[in-house]
């Protein structure tokens, strides 16, 4: 059934409906680990710290429950499961893993999803989040790289992990001396999984050549991925919480030459530096730390950076001021 319908949408996509494609390929984007990872950054750099750590929580805990869930199931993408199925040609490259549940479907579920379900938004924007939402799943189903039953889980399950982090983030407050628990218990349960991924069984199918159809190591990266994500949050969360310390009252001048300075290096560390780490270290270890360099450059050692930069940029005009007060 879930095949059938992939199929119909397919036939519809290549008449009338390739009207719609490039509206919904382009609402895939917001689903994407870089787009997201640089919505959340935004937030956490510029806007509302609080709000951002609350969103990279959750967004964390999310591709540790992604990459569970799909080493667990094994369930394969649809055009392996059944040839008709012809996934948009711009869609399929970001297709990776497994496909149960939908890895674009959770992340968006992070930043929409956990925006909706914040009381303290206008009801009008939670609407709006919803309906993001709602549309990035779509289009996975749309652009015939996932199933239906792939982005319902992977939206309820990433809705669930959002609301866990806002109960989370809220009893932090209260009690702020155990966030050194909450990281070790993040970490712990994500070498239980790189443990279990690296440890499980994977399906082994074989065409008529004899050819293996899918390699269950190679569809567990995504998996170790989200290892390397979780557990770089944790830890620079944790040592910028006590050695760094920013905040995000500053100027819009600030804000946008943080941005600016925080998206042309992330891309320098994502495009230039990780590639040709993870390919000296190979296999699952390059993959985690890779992922790792990504994400703790963007929550620690990046507001290391702009808030020494900032201190040195007030003591210059302090003893600019200084000094003119003198001469006068």
């Amino acid at each position: 059934m879930d095949i059938n319908y992939l199929y119909h949408l397919q036939q519809f996509r290549g008449g009338p409906g390739s009207l719609l494609t490039s509206f919904l390929s382009k609402m895939t984007w917001w689903g994407e680990l870089n787009t997201v990872v640089l919505l959340i950054a935004a937030v956490y750099w510029c806007v509302n710290k609080e709000y951002g750590e609350y969103l990279f929580l959750g967004w964390s805990g999310n591709r540790l429950m992604n990459g569970f869930l799909k080493v667990t199931a094994c369930v394969y993408r649809p055009w392996i499961r059944d040839a008709r199925i012809v996934p948009d040609e711009t869609a399929i490259v970001t297709a990776t893993g497994y496909s149960f549940p939908s890895g674009h479907t959770m992340n968006a579920a992070t930043v929409f999803g956990g925006s909706a379900i914040r009381r303290e938004l206008g009801r009008g924007l939670r609407i709006l989040m919803w309906l993001m939402l709602f549309l990035v799943a779509f289009s996975r189903n749309f652009l015939g790289v996932h199933t239906p039953q792939d982005v319902l889980v992977g939206a309820a399950a990433g809705v669930l992990v959002m609301f866990l982090a806002g109960k989370l983030m809220s009893w932090l407050k209260e009690h702020p001396e155990m966030d050194v628990w909450v990281v070790a218990v993040g970490i712990g349960l994500a070498v239980l999984l790189a443990v279990y991924a690296s440890l499980k069984a994977y399906p082994e199918d074989f065409d008529a050549e004899g050819q293996l159809i899918v390699d269950g190591a190679k569809m567990a990266m995504d998996t170790f991925k989200g290892i390397g994500y979780c557990s770089a949050f944790l830890t620079g969360w944790i040592l910028e919480r006590r050695f760094v310390r920013f905040h995000t009252n500053i100027s819009m001048r600030g804000r946008v030459a943080r941005f600016a300075g925080g998206m042309l290096s992330y891309y320098v560390i994502s495009l230039i530096l990780c590639p040709p780490v993870k390919e000296l270290i190979g296999g699952a270890a390059g993959t985690m730390i890779s992922c790792f360099m990504q994400i703790f450059y963007v929550v620690f050692l990046f507001p290391l950076f702009f808030v020494f930069l900032e201190k040195r940029a007030g003591a210059e005009q302090g003893n600019a001021m200084s000094g003119g007060g003198q001469s006068r």
